[in-house]
């Protein structure tokens, strides 16, 4: 499983309302794509929900690395790049994802923890599938991703959650425009 993430940074007076609407006509395409359990279109806005600038994102969940693979060869990302250029694509080996009890995801939160030189990684990975598995109790929660970066040694933590962020801080949110599904569904049932 592979998690993939990047993102394009838009002008201060940028208008969502032409993207969100695009996003929501290219979501449907990925409704039903195989091999992808979500992807999430992404944006930031600037002084919502702590963001400072605005963006534009995507982040998928892919069931195999090939599938990946295959969406990049075969020209998958060229709308993207047609549009807004290449972006740097962060890419994260998935060590396990639950989902939740929660209906609609409405934002997506990305917490990146850093690895101590010193863990025992054994115990880490062990750990951080657990809070994983754990933190779909909440009612809120969706889904819940671990994922690890093994070139910067540090862990990210993936919530799709229908809740606005609030005081209790679960890493940097991004509104969902857009959420296509495919395999969501059959995700193994966190702790809820």
């Amino acid at each position: 499983m592979s998690i993939v993430h990047y993102a394009h940074r838009l002008p201060a007076d940028f208008d969502f309302g032409p993207l969100r609407k695009w996003l929501k006509e290219r979501g449907t395409i990925w409704d039903k794509a195989p091999e992808l359990y979500f992807k999430a279109f992404l944006l930031r806005e600037a002084g919502r929900f702590g963001a400072l600038a605005n963006n534009f994102s995507s982040l998928y969940f892919w069931q195999h690395d090939k599938a990946f693979r295959d969406w990049l060869v075969r020209g998958g990302y060229k709308i993207v790049t047609d549009i807004y250029g290449r972006a740097q694509m962060e890419t994260f080996l998935a060590l396990d994802a639950f989902r939740g009890a929660a209906g609609q995801a409405r934002f997506l939160y990305r917490d990146d923890i850093a690895i101590p030189l010193d863990a025992d990684l054994t115990k880490a990975f062990a750990d951080e599938i657990a809070l994983a598995r754990e933190s779909t109790a909440q009612p809120d929660v969706v889904s819940a991703i671990v994922g690890l970066d093994p070139r910067n040694w540090k862990f990210v933590r993936i919530l799709l959650s229908e809740a606005e962020p609030g005081a209790k801080a679960r890493g940097v949110a991004y509104q969902v425009a857009h959420l296509s599904s495919p395999l969501l569904g059959t995700l193994p049932k966190g702790a809820f």
